[in-house]
């Protein structure tokens, strides 16, 4: 399995997501994910540049590949302008550019002032969306009136000798056959062997990609405070983490995560065994690549632990 650093767009600004993407490529990670948001998830995070500008810095500091974890190309950003975004990215990374989509949250995608459909609708906008977008690469003028989007003689003209591959994410079965159906590969953050093997099967094998977050610090104590004060809001169960619609809610319902489920949920700490036992249990599931991010201040620390202690060892 691959090992790929996940960047935190929610908890860092551009400077210093660039910089990680080139101390990770030197620690001997393999890729790059990441995070695509108009908000963080909460104030404390305190950050959220915009995607598509990091990915032109990243394409000019590192070689190494780059996938969105996950954009949402249906109701924020039209798809034909996602489509013309991605085909630039894919061009500035010399072809290393995997665009991950997904459906969104309302966190992010209700800023406009449109309103916020259910799962169903979303994904039936999703794959009309990603039918749009590989229409445009192919790099002919583009005319479509379709049930949710609408091209009149749209056409990219900076294109990549490929077209992008296409990853979808899925967090259930409907949202896993979606993927299956329209992606080029899979992705998720849930170890899930029963959803990554509906996807393998559906699909005759296509890749899967996961991501996963952890507090490296000196102490399991301190990672588990950092874990807790930036992302308790991993710790909400069910649909929660796609209605709520802004920093303000999650903070609110954060509030029903204890410090102790933040402990039992997260890997923390500097113990190998810790890192690499989570490592091996996505492995295990059936991912083919996993992306991991760092929840607090030791970042720089984290990729250099994970280069000396850690990826020699997968």
């Amino acid at each position: 399995m691959k090992i790929g650093y996940f960047l935190s767009c929610e908890e860092y600004g551009p400077a210093d997501l660039v910089a990680q993407a080139v101390a990770a490529e030197r620690a001997g990670f393999e890729g790059l994910w990441i995070s695509d948001h108009f908000h963080p998830w909460n104030d404390e995070q305190g950050q959220s540049p915009f995607v598509w500008s990091v990915i032109g810095a990243i394409s000019q500091a590192c070689s190494l590949p780059v996938t969105t974890a996950v954009t949402c190309p249906t109701v924020r950003i039209h798809p034909a302008i996602v489509a013309q975004a991605a085909a630039t990215a894919a061009v500035m990374t010399n072809g290393r550019f995997t665009l991950g989509v997904g459906t969104g949250e309302a966190l992010n995608e209700h800023v406009l002032g449109d309103v916020w459909p259910s799962i169903d609708t979303r994904l039936e906008m999703l794959e009309e969306a990603v039918a749009l977008m590989r229409e445009l690469w192919e790099g002919g003028f583009v005319t479509r009136t379709g049930t949710h989007y609408r091209v009149d003689h749209a056409r990219i003209y900076t294109l990549p000798d490929e077209p992008p591959p296409v990853y979808v994410s899925g967090f259930g079965p409907k949202a896993t056959d979606v993927a299956a159906r329209i992606g080029d590969g899979y992705i998720s953050t849930q170890a899930d062997p029963e959803l990554v093997q509906r996807f393998k099967e559906a699909t005759g094998g296509k890749p899967a990609q996961a991501g996963t977050k952890v507090a490296y610090a000196d102490t399991v104590d301190e990672g588990v405070a950092h874990a807790h004060r930036l992302w308790a809001n991993s710790g909400l169960p069910g649909e929660l983490a796609q209605v709520l619609p802004s920093p303000k809610h999650f903070e609110q319902a954060s509030q029903l995560v204890t410090e102790e489920s933040t402990r039992e949920s997260v890997v923390a700490g500097k113990d190998p065994e810790a890192h690499l036992e989570q490592v091996r249990e996505y492995e295990k599931a059936g991912y083919d690549e996993l992306y991991v991010a760092n929840m607090g201040p030791h970042h720089q620390a984290m990729v250099e632990f994970y280069g000396r202690e850690v990826l020699p060892r997968v």
